[in-house]
């Protein structure tokens, strides 16, 4: 796994390198929807200690209802649909990496609400430190259309995608390495940015897991 170190060093020449492209976003969700820019929200860290997670704002102001984004979601701004398609709406959580609420590479902290702490995989998976990007998240990167048809979004994420991403982090977990790290990190950035030709079954199988099926 990436050390401290190394995750501080490379967060800061991130967030120097990127900066004029996140101003850049800043400035067009201002435009297209005013203030503010960032979104703030409590999720659940290592140990289970909370902490507010950083995100470009994607959602008009005030937006309430389900704590979960399904593909057509009305609440999600014109940039903000943009910047979810792209991933580019979690580049502020480079700045939770230096604070040191959050790794490059770890499970991907979810809101109290869907946390079970006395549930055996959610304390394994809560000894480590979350992460910008995690295997789950690359292999269910078409989460929000998968989400899309369901009556209710929110109850079929709870029983049905959280558990696999769940099982899936472990798995990643346990056969964790820094060239699975820098993989991993590469092929977040790839798909990002040229998602066709992504199938979740190799990626899964890519990394010496199994896929876990809904």
């Amino acid at each position: 796994m990436l050390t401290r170190l190394l995750e501080v060093a490379c967060a800061l020449t991130a967030l120097v390198g990127l900066a004029p492209l996140l101003l850049l976003f800043a400035a067009l969700i201002w435009m297209d929807d005013g203030r503010p820019v960032l979104f703030r929200q409590t999720r659940v860290g290592r140990n289970g200690r909370p902490f507010r997670i950083l995100k470009f704002r994607t959602m008009r102001p005030g937006s309430f209802g389900r704590a979960i984004t399904a593909a057509g979601d009305r609440r999600v701004t014109r940039v903000g649909t943009w910047l979810r398609r792209l991933k580019l709406d979690e580049l502020p959580q480079l700045i939770n990496v230096l604070k040191g609420d959050m790794s490059l590479i770890g499970p991907r902290p979810e809101v109290p609400e869907f946390v079970e702490f006395d549930n055996a995989l959610w304390r394994a998976v809560l000894e480590v430190r979350p992460g910008i990007t995690d295997l789950a998240s690359l292999v269910y990167r078409n989460e929000e259309d998968m989400l899309g048809p369901a009556l209710d979004p929110d109850a079929y994420y709870r029983s049905a995608i959280l558990p696999a991403k769940l099982r899936l982090n472990l798995q990643y977990l346990q056969s964790r390495s820094v060239r699975q790290d820098l993989r991993l990190l590469w092929l977040t950035a790839r798909y990002s940015f040229f998602p066709r030709g992504f199938d979740r079954d190799r990626v899964a199988r890519s990394f010496s897991v199994q896929e876990c099926k809904l």
